[in-house]
């Protein structure tokens, strides 16, 4: 997450899409919260988050998904910004805006990751110490916050989203994302789920081409994807078409849906197949996207 800005212009951060390439959900704690395996990668498709000096902490909220996301209290994007304003004790504010790119209720932890940016944004609009990876205050905001700070390269994540290693160096390929218009509440998923206590995620193998690496994730599962078409069946329509697609190697949802994903050779196969998905769906959100590393 590079922060850029102009002379005079707000500083500018992007906050990339999650993807989980593999979701196993493998056992349930007191309180609701479940352990989980997982392969998470970032696509080069995110919100934008802006910051300009203020004397009090404020957000706006612009953009193609803009509609029902909050812009009070609720949003992460100002919870983030109050506890790195407390934990530094920092007196001045910022004016925040949140420009809305990715679906919202999507499986792509936009919210996650827009406060992952907005604590490494307002770090250098403050002139404060970044937060360490493992901080408390990360987890707190939130179980896919730890893993958004901690990107954009490639990570394991377990346990409720605490325990996160950097994987061997995966051979490139690139992502059709597609999302069809759907919201899915994680919680809802959750509560659907027949059974909660499944095997890990097998090791990610070194030294994998592009053609080894589709076929381990074909070993492996996302463990929510049944009971999300239940709720969501325009899901199992996403998967399907995607699996259709000639140039799309492994297809998956990601997260608790309802976006899916399609692993492509290259971004040149990645427009391609995003294009014929888009004619086959014209009211679908479909973006062609390099995976960050």
């Amino acid at each position: 997450m590079k922060t850029a800005s102009r002379p005079g212009e707000p500083l500018r951060v992007t906050a990339p899409a999650k993807v989980n390439l593999t979701l196993h959900v493998t056992g349930q704690r007191a309180g609701g919260y479940h352990d989980l395996d997982s392969l998470v990668v970032f696509a080069g498709v995110g919100d934008q988050i802006l910051a300009r000096p203020s004397t009090e902490l404020s957000l706006s909220v612009t953009g193609q998904f803009a509609q029902g996301v909050p812009s009070d209290g609720s949003n992460l994007i100002l919870q983030a910004a109050s506890a790195l304003q407390e934990r530094h004790g920092v007196s001045v504010g910022a004016a925040l805006t949140l420009e809305k790119a990715l679906p919202h209720a999507a499986g792509l932890g936009s919210g996650s990751s827009d406060a992952a940016a907005t604590l490494q944004l307002l770090a250098k609009l403050w002139s404060v110490p970044p937060l360490e990876h493992g901080d408390p205050i990360l987890a707190a905001l939130g179980a896919d916050v730890p893993v958004c700070y901690a990107g954009p390269a490639p990570l394991r994540m377990s346990g409720i989203g605490d325990r996160l290693s950097y994987l061997p160096k995966l051979p490139d390929f690139a992502l059709v994302v597609v999302n069809p218009r759907v919201a899915v509440p994680t919680a809802q998923v959750f509560e659907a789920m027949d059974k909660r206590n499944n095997a890990p995620m097998d090791d990610v193998p070194h030294g994998l081409d592009f053609a080894g690496f589709c076929e381990w994730l074909d070993g492996q599962r996302n463990d929510m994807t049944e009971a999300a078409i239940g709720i969501a069946p325009e899901i199992g329509t996403a998967l399907e078409r995607l699996r259709r697609q000639p140039l799309v190697k492994y297809a998956t949802m990601s997260g608790s849906g309802a976006t899916c994903v399609g692993v492509v050779k290259d971004m040149d196969h990645a427009r391609r197949a995003a294009r014929a998905m888009q004619v086959a769906e014209m009211s679908w959100w479909v973006a062609p996207a390099p995976v960050l590393s």
